[in-house]
């Protein structure tokens, strides 16, 4: 090799190794975790049937939970669950987590500060009322009135839509997205706009509230799990997992066990 061609070749390998897509590759989470042999994913314990835990109880459940330790194990790790809230979701998983799973809305503003996984789930906005308001609550224009009162947990997608669509209305906040419903039960609410597979769950769990058309909701949503930002590798293997527990049937045995 000519002195000029080897002096390139050189100088080409050593532009490559300082690139940060080249470092990415060996720094990623992929390996701290087969490393460590734990799996931290943040969750907020308070989304049915997604992410949930009683008080009192240790233990989350839900079909984020299950599919959390399904990644772990597919890791030859122990998924150790961290608890957070929907105001706090992004500051925690920056500083605390692997993942984020608790039937996390993909938005634009969460991409441009983390990554996404492939979509798991189509699961757009759709309203839950009493059973007599159905037909008074079908649009986003008649929940939109200021006679209508909309309660919503603080600090997720919820609260963005209602805020984003629904000004017209009185937006009630309430803490506890667990118990929530309850406001619509005892008539200190009117409505509450949330993801269509939770509020098809809470009709069955709440007799003399309904869903207002669930399978053509208000606005169209995905739900992946949230990864580190520019972590290639890692966010391969997860999707790989995922398409892999999908054609498997391992996905609908974990969401059918849920929904019940």
């Amino acid at each position: 090799m000519a002195p000029q061609a080897w002096m390139l070749a050189v100088s080409t390998a050593a532009a490559l190794a300082s690139t940060p897509a080249f470092a990415q590759e060996s720094a990623s989470r992929l390996d701290q975790i087969l490393e460590r042999k734990t799996l931290n994913v943040c969750t907020t314990g308070d989304y049915r049937p997604f992410s949930y835990r009683p008080d009192g109880a240790n233990d989350f459940v839900g079909i984020d939970i299950d599919l959390a330790r399904s990644l772990a194990k597919s890791l030859d790790s122990e998924a150790v669950f961290i608890h957070t809230k929907w105001s706090d979701l992004l500051a925690d998983f920056k500083t605390k987590c692997d993942v984020a799973m608790s039937g996390i809305s993909v938005t634009l503003p969460r991409q441009r500060e983390a990554s996404f996984s492939e979509g798991y789930l189509v699961n757009g906005k759709a309203p839950i009322v009493r059973c007599e308001d159905v037909s008074k609550y079908q649009t986003t224009e008649a929940i939109n009135q200021p006679s209508t009162r909309v309660v919503v947990n603080p600090g997720g997608t919820n609260e963005k839509f209602a805020r984003a669509n629904l000004a017209n209305a009185q937006i009630q906040l309430f803490p506890d997205n667990r118990v929530i419903w309850q406001e619509i039960a005892d008539k200190r609410a009117d409505v509450m706009v949330a993801e269509s597979v939770e509020v098809k769950l809470q009709e069955k769990l709440h007799p003399g509230l309904c869903a207002v058309n669930p399978d053509q909701p208000l606005q169209y949503g995905e739900m992946g799990i949230l990864l580190p930002r520019g972590d290639v590798a890692f966010k391969a293997y997860v999707d790989q997992w995922l398409h892999l527990a999908k054609a498997t049937g391992e996905f609908d045995r974990i969401f059918d066990a849920n929904m019940k």
